[in-house]
């Protein structure tokens, strides 16, 4: 049986950063260590969609639709939205600046 393997999220985001800059998909695996073409689809996906706090979740851990990861405190939910907010912020300038050229 296969084992799981779980990416840490800032891995995840260089991943999709490096497929927006039309870096090939067999590049970003060999340079970032990642070991299935299909999982990087699937993160691009989550990603086009504004699901990027999916890109946090446990291997294995799906949260039910519509619903995201549940917070201990008001705090960590306001944490969690900022940092979600600035993600989509760099990707659509990078996105721009891809247009750009």
């Amino acid at each position: 049986m296969a084992t799981r393997v779980s990416y840490p999220f800032e891995l995840k985001m260089k991943a999709i950063e490096m497929r927006l800059e039309g870096v090939p998909v067999r590049e970003v695996m060999e340079q970032l260590g990642i070991r299935n073409k299909t999982q990087l689809k699937v993160w691009m996906k989550w990603c086009r969609e504004g699901d990027v706090h999916r890109l946090e979740q446990p291997v294995g851990k799906q949260y039910s639709y519509g619903k995201g990861p549940e917070y201990s405190s008001e705090l960590e939910k306001l944490q969690a939205e900022n940092r979600f907010l600035k993600q989509q912020l760099d990707l659509l300038k990078k996105f721009v600046e891809m247009q750009r050229r």
